[in-house]
């Protein structure tokens, strides 16, 4: 009989790089990294931002974080970011695609053209380029390379209004899978997340008592989650022993997507 494996269930020591790390899931996402003892490169378009999330971190204790100001609908801006992730920490071993916004407009509206275009260009353009500029490091892990690319539960239906945020998260988890397939036999796995409603900078005009209620109505758990808790299921998938996880689409939705009624 074969013996059992000990898997190594630790990135202490990698380095990981977090878009829209200023807020949210991604400043969640930031923190959990660092104190499970990775390298964290924050970035956002919002600099002073990512910035005041490398200082909580160093206040915690841990010092191994950098902030960049990043827009990800620029290109060039884009690889001069993983290449100052490199030049810091000596490599990239681990890409988290997070960075989003939302906008709503019904296709009638004059304005919908450009949210769409905004929305594809930094909510699936964005990931191309930016897995494309990590690939060369992300070849060279040892233990694999990493790529989580967050989606949403609008990826895998639709809300009125909401149309090219809608378009943009369907577009991810195709491009997951597409990853996937052509990088797993090079070691490095590809997965989304796809969040549901989560407390974050996004839905935070809607007013409690309607959160409350729409939790209560569409949620088996019955309440938004927190950042935090779609950080944990990114790190999983970001762990050396999740080497065979690929092309996986998971949601993080307290059962949203699976409630009938």
């Amino acid at each position: 009989m074969t013996p059992y494996q000990e898997l190594d269930r630790s990135v202490a020591g990698k380095t990981v790089f977090i878009t829209g790390a200023a807020s949210g899931m991604g400043r969640a996402t930031a923190h959990l990294f660092a104190r499970e003892g990775a390298n964290v490169m924050a970035t956002d378009l919002n600099g002073d931002g990512a910035e005041q999330v490398a200082e909580e971190i160093q206040a915690a204790g841990f010092s191994n974080v950098r902030a960049w100001t990043l827009d990800v609908g620029d290109h060039d801006a884009i690889k001069a970011a993983v290449k100052a992730t490199v030049e810091a920490f000596g490599g990239l071993d681990i890409l988290i695609n997070n960075a989003g916004f939302a906008r709503l407009a019904h296709p009638s509206e004059d304005k919908y053209e450009e949210i769409w275009h905004d929305s594809v260009n930094v909510m699936l353009t964005a990931h191309q380029r930016l897995i494309r500029a990590a690939l060369p490091y992300l070849m060279k892990t040892e233990t694999g390379g990493r790529i989580v690319n967050i989606s949403s539960t609008e990826g895998l239906g639709a809300t009125p209004g909401n149309g090219p945020y809608v378009a943009a998260k369907h577009g991810v988890i195709g491009l997951t899978r597409a990853m996937a397939t052509d990088l797993g036999r090079d070691g490095i796995t590809c997965n989304a997340i796809c969040p549901g409603p989560i407390e974050t900078n996004i839905n935070a005009a809607i007013p409690e008592e309607h959160k409350v209620i729409f939790a209560k109505r569409r949620v088996p758990i019955r309440r938004y989650g927190i950042p935090e808790e779609v950080a944990h299921v990114t790190l999983s998938c970001c762990l050396p022993a999740a080497s065979y996880l690929n092309g996986a689409v998971i949601p993080v939705d307290g059962g949203l997507t699976i409630k009938n009624a």
